[in-house]
C-alpha cells in the first residue's frame, strides 16, 4: 500500500484564500498521523476525506499557524464521542502551553490526550515496521522537524533456487524468508543467505516545519523519497528569511540536494506570493535535478515502495 501524504495546509504565518496554516496527513497501511494543526485544520480533514482517525499528532512548534487548529480538532473528536488515546508530541519546554492548548475551552477530552515532550534525535514514536524521528530546527523558538522511517524490509525470495536446492514447497519457505536455516531431509542445510537477497529499503519522507537550512535535516533520513522543506520566501527575499528564521526555496532545493531525497516539496508559503510560486518553482529547479512541487492544499503524494513493480 502507498504512503499517503495529504497536504491540508501549506500558507506561511498568514493565510490566503486559497492556503490554510500548515497541517499534513499522512495515511500508513491503516495508521492516520497527522503533522501541525494550524486554524481550520479540522475542516481542511473533512473537505480532502482524511477523517479524524488519527492516533499521533506531531507538532513542530507551538506558533499559532501551527497548532491554533488543535482545540477545535480536540472537541470535534469528544462530540464524535472518540475514545481512542491521541498521543501529542511537541519539542521539549513546551508541555505547559500545549497542555493550555488541549484545555483551551474549559473542559478536558473525554479521551486521554497523552503529551510527549521531544528533542533532537528522539524517538517520537515507535511502531512495528517504521518509526518518527524528532531532529533538531533552526527557528526563533522551541522547534523540531519529523522523519517518518519504514523498517527495511525482508529481501527477495528465490523461489526457483529454493526449489533447485531440494526445499520442498511450504513452511520451509517461510522459515528461510524469516532468516532460519532449514535441514532437507539427507541432513543438507540450507541458509538464508542461498535464497533471500539483500534486504529492501523501506520508504521515508521528512518534515521540517519552520526552520533555517540545518545539518540535522540533511542527517534526518538517508536519502528519503520525499522533503517536506520550509520555503516561506523565494530568493528576492533571502534576508528576511534569514531574519525570521526561515528558508528560501533555493535553500530548501541545496538541502534536498545534500540530502539525497527524491522528491522536494515546498511549504510555507508567504502570503505576499498569493498564487504566484513560479519564481519558488523556477528557483529550486536550478539547483535540484529531481521533482520539485509547491503543493496546493488539498494535494496528495503517495509514496511507493522503489521496487513496486517487482513485487
Amino acid at each position: 500500500m502507498p504512503l499517503r501524504v495529504t497536504f491540508l495546509g501549506t500558507a506561511g504565518a498568514v493565510p490566503t484564500t486559497n492556503r490554510n496554516p500548515s497541517g499534513i496527513h499522512v495515511a500508513r497501511e491503516g495508521e492516520e498521523l497527522l503533522f501541525d494543526a494550524g486554524e481550520g485544520t479540522q475542516r481542511q480533514m473533512m473537505r480532502f476525506g482524511t477523517g479524524f482517525s488519527i492516533s499521533h499528532l506531531f507538532v513542530t512548534h507551538l506558533h499559532g499557524d501551527h497548532v491554533l487548529g488543535i482545540p477545535g480538532l480536540l472537541q470535534t473528536m469528544d462530540f464524535n464521542d472518540r475514545e481512542e488515546p491521541l498521543a501529542v508530541h511537541t519539542p521539549y519546554g513546551t508541555r505547559r502551553q500545549l497542555k493550555g492548548l488541549v484545555n483551551a475551552l474549559g473542559n478536558r477530552p473525554s479521551f486521554p490526550v497523552r503529551i510527549n515532550e521531544v528533542g533532537d534525535g528522539d524517538v517520537a514514536y515507535r511502531a512495528d515496521e517504521f518509526e518518527v524521528r524528532a531532529f533538531g530546527t533552526d527557528h526563533d523558538t522551541q522547534s523540531v522537524g519529523y522523519a517518518l522511517v519504514e523498517d527495511d524490509r525482508k529481501g527477495r525470495f528465490d523461489r526457483e533456487h529454493a526449489e533447485e536446492l531440494g526445499v520442498p514447497v511450504g513452511p520451509k519457505f517461510s522459515k528461510l524468508h524469516n532468516g532460519e536455516p532449514v535441514e532437507l531431509k539427507d541432513g543438507t542445510v540450507v541458509e538464508p543467505e542461498q535464497v533471500v537477497g539483500e534486504p529492501r529499503p523501506g520508504r521515508s519522507l521528512v518534515y521540517t516545519g519552520d526552520t533555517r537550512p540545518t545539518v540535522a535535516t540533511i542527517e534526518a533520513a538517508d536519502e528519503p523519497d520525499l522533503l517536506i522543506h520550509d520555503a516561506t520566501f523565494a530568493e528576492d527575499r533571502a534576508d528576511r528569511a534569514a531574519k525570521t528564521a526561515h528558508s528560501t526555496a533555493q535553500q530548501a532545493a541545496e538541502i534536498a540536494n545534500r540530502a539525497g531525497a527524491d522528491r522536494l516539496a515546498l511549504m510555507h508559503i508567504s502570503s505576499r506570493y498569493a498564487g504566484h510560486t513560479g519564481d519558488h518553482l523556477a528557483e529550486a529547479r536550478d539547483v535540484f535535478d529531481s521533482e520539485v512541487i509547491v503543493p496546493e492544499d488539498g494535494d496528495v503524494i503517495e509514496l511507493e515502495y522503489v521496487d513496486a513493480d517487482e513485487t
